[in-house]
């Protein structure tokens, strides 16, 4: 859909999930006067408030969100309000028990949680539609409302359900795929382990079973899981539009790729108003930045490039996982801008006021316990004060530089058992391939399999096991009209069913890279393995520390250490560049290039990290034209976003020491955080954030 912005909010969004319910209403009034001095613009509401609003079957009581929306409109806050449909009350679950989901294991989950719900009960589908119809009624003219907000994090926790409902639309959804259980059985193999249906009705979801389950039937329940859910959504996006027209409808996504793995979220964003996403940092010793950047990217790509919304962060420390540090000073600052660089239209927050009690009250908050005077509340403070000064900036473009494939469906798939190897992980190729791009200095756009990918010098594709032959046609299309490819190992192996492509490996993809691979030789734990440069003699730069090692030449290593994953490779036109210096593979190919047509695709059969693939990328950028951007220092994020008042420059530095950046070109502008004019080059102190406007 095109993007919709929030209705009336004519400033970055600003503000967190408001639960005043929490609190005794004399309270309310204190929030609202410390919101404004916040520079708070926008708050959600409402999300997990149906047992007030409907505190018994068909009963319902508005009196208080009323009142809320009021006073929040009055001081000139505009509402994000959600159906509160993630949290059903106790008496539904009382009159409907079956409405709570089944674990694959037959275990039916109990409430007293959020998100205990099993999607296809007619039970909660009707009481679903039936809250938010009362809602879109009573608050449609509101004229605080801005946008509505949809259930919470479809997919988390309960991602699928087992249960006999379950089953029935199952069937249901399989007869509308495949019309016929013969033409079932073949797309499922079933064939194999004499797994022969003879009718719809003898196939069950893919419950527990004593061995390894049918994988395409375990792919077809994770699609089926997923369109379910997106079904709940558009119910009630559906009555929300013919209820509330103009008003824009969203549901959180959490696009990051290690949080979420259920939601196709390319087919997600076609069915919402705005994008919206909520992002955490995972504090697990990874450069939590730059997984940031990526989650930003890629929520941008679902929507089109379009503006979306940073629905929620936190402002410090989370509290679920097993180590929640709080965030350094400057450092939520960082976050929100970046977001804001990569295409947000504004910084969200999960919450408000911090709780005093449940399962989230050490979770941090814009107003945290310690009050007002604290650390956290100041820099929430100069942080609306910065929203405000860089206003223009909203329904901006970002640009990008290259383009990752990155395809749901496909991680599904190699997701399931007996794989080659277990530690290769398709989340890991694509969180590693997106950090060596971010190290050079290139902004990322995501794009799916079926996407046109010409307007892009350099596609990268880190994790595509699963390839449909028309995709495999298309990227071989980009490849020939000049543009350049590079394939990270198991992509392009098997269909949409997981049947593996006829002929030898890479399958849909082996013509474009110009080779065969005969055999699979995945590693032993631990195990690693050096390539060198195809002509490089044994000892040339070889000091055995793993990573990248030291080279010859300008700081090029003629060899560098990869680990989890060998193949043989049987050149069949492409050009050797790396060969194994040791292991099953010693001698063989390791990295390739094939010319074809006006382009090239380069192809690494084995895992590098990242430094060892931003040492490749040198030579890879070369072929697609990127210069090298080697003046910008490490873990400084420039980034460049079009908005609706000119051309902005974000520069982000994540390190303690200060930072020069040139402006491009000749350039000159406004720094807009201090206001001060700037030329040449831009400093930026260690641990700041600059925004200019720019002036050509």
């Amino acid at each position: 859909m095109p993007y919709t912005p929030p209705q009336g909010l004519t400033r970055l969004a600003f503000g967190g999930d408001y639960n005043p319910e929490q609190w005794p209403e004399e309270v309310w009034q204190e929030d609202v006067r410390l919101m404004r001095e916040a520079g708070v613009t926008m708050v959600s509401a409402g999300i997990f408030s149906w047992a007030l609003l409907e505190p018994e079957p068909g009963r319902h009581d508005f009196g208080w969100l009323d009142r809320l929306l009021d006073l929040l409109h009055a001081h000139g806050i505009r509402v994000d309000l959600g159906t509160p449909t993630v949290a059903p009350p106790a008496w539904f679950y009382r009159a409907h028990p079956e409405a709570l989901p089944v674990t694959r294991e037959g275990v039916r989950l109990s409430f007293g949680s959020r998100g205990a719900i099993c999607p296809n009960s007619a039970a909660y589908r009707a009481a679903a539609a039936s809250i938010t119809e009362q809602l879109a009624r009573r608050y449609a003219g509101h004229p605080a409302l801005a946008l509505w907000h949809v259930h919470n994090e479809y997919g988390v926790p309960v991602s699928a359900c087992y249960c006999d409902s379950c089953a029935e639309h199952f069937r249901r959804w399989l007869r509308a795929r495949y019309g016929t259980p013969d033409a079932l059985n073949e797309a499922w193999g079933t064939a194999f382990w004499g797994q022969r249906y003879g009718g719809f009705d003898q196939i069950d979801p893919p419950r527990a079973t004593p061995t390894v389950c049918n994988p395409a039937q375990r792919l077809d329940y994770a699609r089926f899981a997923d369109a379910t859910l997106r079904e709940n959504f558009t119910a009630e996006r559906d009555i929300l539009h013919r209820l509330s027209p103009g008003i824009p409808v969203t549901t959180n996504f959490m696009t990051a790729l290690s949080q979420c793995s259920s939601i196709d979220y390319w087919a997600w964003g076609r069915e919402v108003d705005l994008v919206s996403n909520d992002h955490y940092l995972i504090t697990d010793g990874r450069r939590t930045h730059v997984n940031l950047a990526m989650a930003a990217d890629l929520t941008r790509s679902v929507a089109g490039g379009s503006p979306w919304l940073l629905l929620e962060h936190s402002t410090s420390g989370v509290s679920w996982q097993p180590r929640n540090p709080a965030k350094a000073p400057g450092e939520m600052a960082r976050n929100s801008l970046a977001h804001i660089a990569r295409g947000s239209d504004g910084a969200m927050f999960f919450q408000w006021r911090q709780s005093r009690r449940g399962a989230e009250k050490f979770h941090s908050a814009m107003l945290p316990q310690a009050g007002t005077d604290s650390r956290v509340w100041r820099e929430v403070v100069r942080l609306g004060a910065d929203l405000e000064s860089i206003a223009g900036v909203a329904g901006g473009t970002t640009a990008a530089d290259a383009a990752v494939v990155w395809d749901w469906q496909s991680w599904w798939a190699q997701s399931l058992e007996w794989r080659p190897s277990e530690d290769h992980d398709a989340r890991e190729r694509a969180d590693t391939f997106y950090e060596a791009l971010y190290d050079r200095h290139l902004t990322v756009d995501f794009a799916p399999p079926e996407a046109d990918l010409s307007a892009y010098p350099l596609v990268v594709v880190p994790a595509l096991y699963l390839t449909e032959a028309a995709a495999g046609r298309r990227i071989r299309r980009y490849v020939e009209e000049g543009g350049t490819l590079l394939v990270s190992y198991f992509s392009g192996i098997v269909d949409e069913h997981d049947a593996v492509h006829p002929g030898p490996y890479p399958g849909a993809l082996r013509d474009v890279l110009g080779l065969t691979v005969e055999e699979f030789s995945p590693l032993g734990e631990g195990e690693r393995v050096g390539i060198r440069r195809a002509g490089a003699t044994e000892g040339d730069g070889a000091d055995g520390r793993g990573g990248h090692d030291g080279g010859s030449g300008a700081g090029h290593p003629d060899r560098l250490t990869a680990d989890v994953w060998t193949e043989f490779v049987v050149p069949r036109g492409a050009e050797t560049v790396w060969t194994y210096a040791d292991g099953p593979a010693a001698g063989r190919p390791a990295v390739t290039r094939h010319r074809l047509g006006r382009g090239t695709a380069w192809y690494v059969s084995t895992r590098l990290g990242a430094a060892g693939l931003g040492e490749l990328l040198r030579e890879v950028c070369a072929d697609a034209g990127i210069p090298a951007r080697d003046e910008l220092p490490r873990d400084v994020e420039v980034v460049r976003r079009a908005g609706g008042t000119g051309e902005y420059l974000f520069v982000i530095n994540h390190t303690g020491a200060e930072a020069k950046v040139p402006l491009p070109g000749r350039a000159t502008g406004t720094e807009l955080l201090s206001g001060e004019p700037v030329s040449g080059r831009l400093a930026v102190a260690g641990g700041g954030v600059a925004v200019v406007r720019l002036q050509e």
